[in-house]
C-alpha cells in the first residue's frame, strides 16, 4: 500500500468495507478496456516517420561510398559492413567478444548499482549521511574517465579488474543521484499524514518514500546502463586482450574501418536493448502513475 493524495489516508490492514468501497468506486469509473489497450499498442510501436532519417543516412552513405566521396580507408559502405557482420558472426569471433563485453558490463554494474542506491539511501534518509556521503561523491563524480586509467592500472593491474571498476564507477554516480533526489522529493505533505495516522518509520519508508523514489531511481538505472556501455568503450580501449574495444582496436591497427563500424553498432544496439529492458520494467512497476508513457 503507498498513500496518494488522491485517496483516503489508511494503516494497513484497514477494514473490509474500506476496501470494498474503494474497489466499486474504482470499478464505476474505469474505461473501457479495448479502447485503452489499442492506444497502448500504437504508442508502444515507433511511428513510421521516424524512420525515415536513419533511412536517408543510410542511403546517403552508400551512395557516397559507391561515388567514391568515402574510400574504404575512411569510412566502409553499409553493404560491406553488413557482410564484414556475417563472417565475424560466422566466425564465432563477435560472439566471444560479445561475450566478454556482456560480463563485464554485467559484473560492473552489479557493483556499481549497489554502491549508488545505497550511498543514495544514505544521503537521502539521514542529515548526516548527506553531510558526510555527498560532499566526497560530487566531487569524485567531476573527474573524468581517461584520467583515471592510469591510476586504476597502478591500482588494480591491467587485466579484467580496472575495466570492471571503471563501469561501476559509470554506473554509480547517476544512480546515487537519482535515489537521492527521489528520497528527498518525497510529498511533505503525505509523511506528515503518515505521521499523524501513527505510521512507524519503517512503514513511512516502505508505503510514502519508496514510492516517492521509484520513479527517479528507474530514471538513474537507464542512466546509469548508458553510462556503464560508455565507461566499457573507455575501458576496452586500454590493455585488453578480448572483447568488443579489443576487436576495435585490431580493425584500427590494419584499417578495417568495416570491423570498427560492426563494434560500434553493437555497442549501440546493447545500448538501446538494455534501455529497453528498463523502459519494460518502469511500465511494469509504474502501472499506478497515469501520467506514464512508454
Amino acid at each position: 500500500m503507498s498513500l496518494s493524495t488522491a485517496g483516503a489516508l489508511a494503516r494497513p490492514g484497514t477494514t473490509a468495507s474500506t476496501t470494498a468501497t474503494s474497489t466499486t468506486a474504482t470499478s464505476t469509473t474505469a474505461p473501457p478496456g479495448g479502447g485503452s489497450a489499442r492506444r497502448r499498442v500504437r504508442a508502444r510501436l515507433p511511428a513510421p516517420r521516424r524512420w525515415i532519417s536513419p533511412l536517408v543516412l543510410v542511403v546517403a552513405w552508400q551512395a557516397a561510398s559507391a561515388a567514391g566521396v568515402l574510400p574504404p580507408d575512411r569510412l566502409a559502405a553499409p553493404l560491406t559492413v553488413l557482410r564484414s557482420a556475417v563472417d565475424l558472426a560466422a566466425s564465432g569471433e563477435l560472439t566471444d567478444a560479445f561475450a566478454v563485453s556482456i560480463s563485464r558490463v554485467a559484473v560492473g554494474f552489479t557493483l556499481g548499482a549497489a554502491v549508488g542506491v545505497l550511498l543514495g539511501a544514505v544521503a537521502g534518509l539521514s542529515r548526516w549521511g548527506e553531510a558526510l556521503v555527498d560532499p566526497p561523491v560530487q566531487m569524485l563524480r567531476t573527474l573524468p574517465f581517461l584520467g583515471l586509467i592510469p591510476l586504476f592500472i597502478l591500482w588494480f593491474g591491467i587485466g579484467e579488474a580496472p575495466k570492471i571498476a571503471l563501469v561501476a564507477l559509470g554506473v554509480a554516480f547517476p544512480l546515487y543521484l537519482n535515489v537521492h533526489a527521489g528520497i528527498r522529493g518525497a510529498d511533505g505533505r503525505l509523511l506528515e499524514a503518515a505521521e499523524v495516522l501513527g505510521f512507524t518509520r519503517w512503514e513511512r519508508l516502505r508505503h510514502v518514500v519508496a514510492p516517492a523514489a521509484v520513479p527517479q531511481g528507474l530514471v538513474g538505472l537507464r542512466q546509469g546502463l548508458a553510462a556503464a556501455w560508455l565507461s566499457l568503450i573507455i575501458g576496452e580501449q586500454v590493455n585488453a586482450d578480448a572483447g568488443l574495444g579489443f576487436l576495435i582496436n585490431n580493425a584500427r591497427d590494419f584499417l578495417r574501418t568495416d570491423v570498427i563500424v560492426v563494434g560500434l553498432l553493437v555497442y549501440a544496439a546493447l545500448g538501446l536493448l538494455t534501455d529497453a529492458v528498463v523502459r519494460l520494467v518502469e511500465r511494469r512497476v509504474l502501472r499506478w502513475r497515469t501520467t506514464t508513457r512508454g
